[in-house]
């Protein structure tokens, strides 16, 4: 790294005493934890697998960096919290980015450029990306140690917000603004398994099916005997998806919306639980009501359970459907749709700490490749989490909140001729937790 000899700023004393600040420093690197990302990469080989669905059009003579380090190297950067691009011209020389795509960091070579990874995000064409969201699906599938019996399907979409004339791009009146819409599909324990570009608009039932029906193509290929259950809100229950369910054999749970025949199975009890409220006023009263029910445009009756509350702010009735037999209304509603939620905590945690908006290429298919790094980004974090000591909180921790912690450390890095030496402060305040990481992701030992 090029070290800078730039005059000291004036700082303002101390006890009568001058401060210096100078960055003449031994080399240094502001990202020391990367050190981390890389042990989880190695084993994922997220970049090689994106790699292999790309043809380089590119003189094998003339290539200075290969695709796989391309996108090694944007995948760190998304993860260390560098969204852009533009950063790799200056981090392109960061010795904790030459590790992490296995180059000394003194003496190994410059990463890439800024324009490189422009290129490498518009290389792919639609069936390259096709082949990107298979390859996603078999990574997650392979991130089981073994088929599970049953695994929860979490689908829902969210906005994003662009600010030049991107193909694909949707004004969207909720919003007011134009933007995009992609959907993302995330598992019970917060696994990334697809996402899609689209429009800013609610997806129709057709398109929900038909993504529906690719996906559950995928994961039936490599688990053909696991049981899949399906959640989602109620713009999803669509016909065209509640039949797709019954002819794949799916299990579902979906958000159902209010009508006026809805409101006649239950008006007793409405009127019954807000009478109930106003006798003992206080905290929130619920109750539950299951019956049968089907819409002009449904194939057939189905199960519906409908959650009435009476409380301080007044009535509030929700209705859910699905095709699960057993289980009370209450546990069906409290315990299995309403964990739904947990999936806009993943939505949060790949858009806003990994800054997966960042869709601001003018062509499709470039802006579908950053998803999907972002969406490998998102899997070196959930790894890295899930590595973390099983009761601590830091099991639960937010993206940024392990970053901030584990990844943002400064490091004294030195290359020997037989070692490469990174020294962290003696003060690191998560250096307990670090050792646990550094001991968990270890590879394993040489026989």
């Amino acid at each position: 790294m090029v070290q800078s000899t730039c005059s000291t700023p004036r700082l303002s004393p101390l006890n009568s005493k001058p401060i210096l600040l100078g960055f003449d420093g031994a080399d240094m690197s502001s990202d020391a934890g990367l050190t981390l990302l890389r042990e989880i990469e190695r084993k994922a080989g997220l970049a090689q697998r994106l790699a292999g669905c790309l043809c380089d059009p590119r003189d094998p003579v003339k290539v200075q960096h290969r695709l796989c380090d391309i996108i090694r190297f944007r995948i760190m950067m998304i993860g260390a919290g560098y969204e852009d691009g533009n950063d790799a011209n200056a981090l392109r020389h960061d010795p904790s980015f030459r590790i992490a795509l296995e180059r000394g960091p003194e003496t190994g070579a410059a990463l890439c450029s800024q324009p490189t990874i422009s290129r490498m995000e518009n290389l792919p064409d639609a069936r390259a990306l096709i082949r990107m969201g298979r390859e996603m699906v078999r990574f997650y599938c392979q991130s089981f140690a073994r088929p599970p019996g049953r695994i929860v399907l979490d689908i829902d979409d969210t906005f994003d917000a662009v600010h030049g004339h991107q193909q694909l791009r949707l004004f969207n009146a909720f919003y007011d603004e134009f933007g995009f819409q992609p959907i993302v599909v995330f598992d019970g324990e917060g696994r990334l398994v697809g996402t899609l570009l689209r429009p800013a608009r609610r997806p129709k039932g057709a398109e929900s099916a038909a993504h529906i029906r690719r996906l559950i193509r995928q994961i039936a290929k490599h688990w053909p005997k696991t049981e899949i259950l399906l959640r989602a809100d109620s713009h999803y229950c669509t016909p065209e998806v509640l039949d797709l369910c019954d002819r794949l054999g799916l299990r579902y749970i979906f958000g159902l919306s209010k009508n006026g025949r809805l409101a006649q199975n239950i008006s007793a009890l409405e009127a019954s639980t807000a009478a109930r409220y106003a006798r003992t006023p206080g905290q929130k009263l619920r109750r539950f009501k299951t019956f049968s029910y089907a819409a002009r445009s449904w194939s057939k009756p189905r199960r519906v359970i409908a959650r009435v509350e009476v409380g301080p702010m007044g009535r509030d009735t929700r209705y859910i459907v699905t095709n699960l037999e057993g289980g009370r209304g209450k546990h069906l509603y409290e315990m299995l749709y309403s964990a739904r939620g947990q999936a806009e905590n993943h939505i949060k945690a790949w858009k806003t700490h990994l800054a997966s908006d960042r869709t601001s290429c003018s062509k499709a298919n470039a802006n579908q490749m950053r998803l999907m790094l972002h969406s490998c980004a998102y899997w070196l974090w959930w790894k890295l989490r899930a590595a973390c000591p099983r009761r601590s909180p830091w099991r639960r921790a937010q993206f940024d909140t392990l970053r901030l912690h584990l990844v943002k450390l400064a490091a004294t890095i030195v290359e020997k001729k037989t070692r490469i030496i990174v020294t962290l402060p003696a003060s690191c305040p998560r250096r307990g937790l670090l050792h646990f990481l550094f001991d968990a992701l270890a590879p394993p030992k040489a026989a």
